[in-house]
């Protein structure tokens, strides 16, 4: 459980420290070794989580989940939302590249929609967007956010370059370093 203090709460909004919603232990786990645990959170989520479209607000917080994520983000959902109660001045929905993960980033975006529409409104709400590829030639490495910007990065290569692709089927396939270099790091990060 993690316990939060109010004075780290209003700094943590006050300069924009995110939240990375994750999908699962691994990506969990993962994710907590590369953050800077002063500036960075992370929720990870275990499973899918309910679709919420035409629930009542008590019958989607009946799903783990969704409490925990509300709980986590602070400001309360639905009639009881209160922006001043916000713990983080960034949610980034960092999900896998495949179709669960867009699934679960897909019922979560609805969930805020429908019970939490302001974290939207002031633009607290973002995906990451974390590298599908790394290609390596030699010591130097590209990583490449989807198929077509792989072949993009391919066919810019010398023509003797002998490419290594790795293919990530997910976050928890990525070491801690791999993911703070290519998604946590806001210097470096992709968000939508």
């Amino acid at each position: 459980k993690v316990i939060y203090r109010l004075p780290e709460m209003m700094a943590a909004v006050a300069s924009g420290k995110p939240l990375f919603v994750v999908e699962g232990d691994s990506a969990g786990g993962s994710a907590k070794q590369g953050r800077n645990s002063k500036t960075q959170a992370v929720l990870p989520l275990r499973g899918k989580i309910l679709n919420a479209e035409g629930l009542t607000l008590q019958k989607a917080l009946s799903n783990q989940e969704l409490a925990d994520f509300v709980s986590a983000v602070g400001t309360g959902a639905g009639d009881k939302f209160d922006i001043s109660g916000l713990r983080y001045g960034k949610i980034i929905l960092l999900m896998d590249a495949d179709s669960d993960g867009y699934h679960i980033s897909t019922l979560l975006l609805d969930f805020i929609f429908r019970q939490m529409p302001d974290l939207i409104r002031r633009g607290h709400v973002y995906l990451g967007h974390p590298p599908l590829y790394r290609i390596q030639v030699g010591k130097e490495t590209h990583w490449a956010r989807d198929d077509a910007h792989k072949e993009e990065i391919l066919s810019g290569l010398r023509a003797n370059a002998k490419p290594e692709i790795t293919r990530f089927k997910g976050l928890g396939e990525m070491d801690a370093k791999v993911l703070a270099e290519t998604t946590l790091d806001p210097r470096k990060r992709t968000l939508l």
